[in-house]
């Protein structure tokens, strides 16, 4: 069997001004990033076009060991209904060079269902995580250097800083820091930290601009602490956010590529689900919309995760209004869930199957709280059995919702024909009805409350002596009428990651609250999150090479 590099060298890659006519695009637009890459003009995107064209969410189940293949099933719907007739571009996140050297080793679909040139966008692309890094580190510096100043010092008290540097690699040995020593011209000693640049609130702020004159202005109401006489400072205080924008002018513009099959992606951002909002860019999203008829994006994790953040934060955010969400799940995935352990999971079992529907059933009941039509995508794996898929079919059947397969990774655009007539009927027979979960203007505890219960399935709602400090700093500030982005574990509905399946009945803990003021959210941390993840035992960097003559190989 081919591994999904092998796949992608032995497709002959079409000129990117081929795929740009492909939407209509004059090549004179775009940005070229050698032969098949491009950065694409924000004035493309057309508020008539975007607000009429046809939005599908791709979403999953809890995320398991076993994988489910988000990304992968987003390409072949993408490629399914371009095959159907149907005018589509998918739009999709840019992969985080952290999981690709830890765990993942690429993310850029699977098999017959990627996005190329894989090796590219896997790797540094067209440069936009190294922008967002810099940007980053420009305002942590220049906080730094204002500690340090006697003639502009702005009073800022150290112990009130909480901005971090950031790295695009699991590295947990800068998680904890202690910076400045060396002496008094070597900067204020105190304690920091790095976090992953995908965490970055430089990112959020990036994904969720709507043009460059409100990137700027996010990047100047990112808060930075407090005086030592208790007054905010933000980062325009330190007249920090016009050099910042400056660093992401060209970050800011989507990049187009092609799929295996020839036709447009837009890649663009990259925030984790888990720790923000977990979507591309609003930018890259209206892009889509204004050049495609459908277009296919995804969420990260489960929809419990992306999902809700993609409807309660970017939806409502950037006035996005979508059609149908597809409800990704596999077989193995569902067996895990119903108590098979990991080495077990390719033996045929429809009982075990049928153990794990009730997480995909809390998932599509979660879909309907937004008023949004669902469709199942059982993603194939080789090993399912029919026996087992018709248990999935046979419960989608009686709940009224349709359940297809999608076997994209091995078929491409072939085998998610199906796939594409079920989600185009869904989009097709919907009016607008999409609602979000919770409105803005609430109280934070009420929305975090409203989160926890409905979508996690909590009882009730602990918050630790810090998260109630930090709720009065909200208050203070004034920032209580922005969405609440939660930070939980993708590993389960609650939490705590061991809690498979359905968990019912369940405190959760709201530890600390962070603030992103910038991004236009606040953070409710929960369980033991981290900004900074640490690489696996056996780190996919270790099988990653290139040879001499500038092949890569290792790239799943």
């Amino acid at each position: 069997m081919n591994t999904d590099l092998e796949i992608a060298r032995s497709v002959q890659l079409r000129p990117i001004q081929e795929v740009a006519a492909k939407l209509n695009i004059p090549s004179e637009e775009l940005e070229l990033y050698g032969k098949y890459k491009a950065k694409l003009p924000l004035h493309l995107i057309r508020e008539d076009q975007w607000k009429k064209n046809k939005l599908i969410l791709v979403s999953a189940i809890s995320p398991t060991p076993a994988g489910e293949g988000k990304t992968t099933v987003s390409i072949g719907l993408a490629e399914g209904l371009n095959r159907t007739g149907r005018k589509t571009c998918v739009v999709l996140r840019e992969p985080s060079l952290g999981p690709v050297f830890g765990i993942k080793g690429g993310a850029t679909g699977g098999g017959w269902s990627q996005v190329l040139p894989m090796e590219d966008i896997n790797l540094h692309f067209t440069g936009d995580f190294s922008a967002i890094e810099k940007a980053h580190n420009l305002l942590a510096a220049l906080i730094d250097n204002n500690l340090q100043s006697k003639s502009r010092s702005l009073g800022i008290d150290p112990r009130t800083v909480l901005w971090k540097r950031v790295v695009d690699m699991n590295d947990r040995a800068l998680r904890q820091i202690v910076i400045g020593l060396g002496g008094t011209a070597s900067g204020v000693p105190r304690e920091t930290g790095f976090d992953i640049t995908a965490a970055s609130e430089i990112m959020a702020i990036l994904c969720l601009a709507e043009n460059r004159a409100d990137l700027k202005k996010r990047l100047g109401n990112i808060f930075v602490g407090f005086t030592y006489d208790q007054q905010p400072i933000y980062a325009r205080d330190l007249q920090a956010h016009g050099a910042m924008a400056a660093l992401l002018k060209d970050a800011i513009q989507p990049n187009l590529v092609q799929t295996i099959e020839g036709n447009p992606a837009i890649i663009h951002g990259g925030p984790f689900a888990n720790i923000a909002q977990g979507t591309n860019s609003v930018i890259a999203t209206r892009m889509g919309l204004s050049l495609a008829d459908y277009v296919v994006t995804e969420a990260g994790f489960g929809f419990d995760l992306g999902a809700e953040k993609f409807f309660d934060i970017k939806c409502q955010s950037a006035g996005l209004s979508p059609k149908a969400v597809v409800l990704v799940a596999t077989i193995r995935a569902l067996k895990y869930h119903g108590g098979v352990a990991l080495a077990e999971l390719k033996a045929d079992n429809p009982a075990a199957v049928a153990a794990g529907l009730p997480n995909l059933e809390k998932h599509l009941e979660n879909i309907s709280l937004f008023g949004v039509p669902a469709v199942i995508a059982i993603n194939r794996f080789a090993g399912d059995s029919d026996a087992e898929i018709k248990v999935v079919q046979q419960r989608a059947l009686e709940l009224g919702i349709r359940a297809e397969v999608a076997n994209g990774w091995e078929k491409g655009g072939g085998g998610t024909m199906e796939l594409a007539d079920a989600v185009a009927a869904a989009v097709d027979s919907t009016e607008d009805a999409f609602q979000p979960l919770y409105r803005w203007e609430w109280d934070v505890m009420k929305k975090i409350e409203t989160v926890a219960t409905r979508i996690y399935g909590a009882k009730a709602i602990d918050y630790t002596p810090k998260a109630k400090s930090d709720l009065r700093k909200i208050a203070k500030l004034g920032l209580e009428q922005l969405p609440v982005c939660i930070a939980k574990t993708q590993k389960s509905l609650s939490d705590n990651p061991h809690l498979l399946g359905r968990p019912k009945d369940f405190v959760a803990t709201v530890r600390e609250i962070e603030i992103a003021a910038g991004a236009g959210f606040l953070i409710p941390i929960t369980g033991n999150i981290m900004r900074m993840p640490g690489l696996p035992a056996e780190p996919a960097a270790e099988h990653i090479d290139i040879d001499e003559e500038g092949n890569i190989s290792g790239l799943f």
